[in-house]
């Protein structure tokens, strides 16, 4: 599947963004999707993921209440939410998908077979 993210940006700390993850090439509900970021000199962080059907959510808990993570399957994309930016969530953003037998939910990065090129979002202070 190839993943193609869209949506980051230079944003003052107190704002939003919303990003997305647009999927081609397999069928997209099959797969468990996930949201990642790399902060310069920082290993790759998990953010949030959302299970197959979209009906289960989790989230690291540097983001819980201001990050959402959703799906639309009929569009195959997946999203990221993003409200009261902090100077801390600057960081290049990575979705993830996981091929997946059930409708589990995945946080590991090495569970995550194909990853998009990444955006940036930058939060001002």
């Amino acid at each position: 599947v190839q993943l193609q993210a869209s949506g980051g940006g230079l944003v003052q700390a107190g704002g939003s963004l919303k990003l997305s993850c647009a999927a081609s090439g397999r069928t997209f509900s099959n797969y468990g999707m996930g949201w990642f970021r790399q902060a310069p000199g920082e290993g790759r962080e998990f953010v949030a993921a959302i299970n197959r059907s979209g009906g289960s959510t989790k989230y690291t808990e540097f983001v819980k209440g201001r990050f959402t993570i959703s799906r639309d399957n009929a569009k195959n994309t997946v999203y990221l939410q993003m409200n009261s930016l902090k100077p801390e969530d600057t960081a290049v953003y990575y979705c993830a998908a996981a091929l997946m037998t059930s409708d589990r939910i995945v946080v590991l990065p090495i569970s995550y077979e194909y990853w998009g090129q990444g955006t940036q979002v930058t939060v001002s202070s």
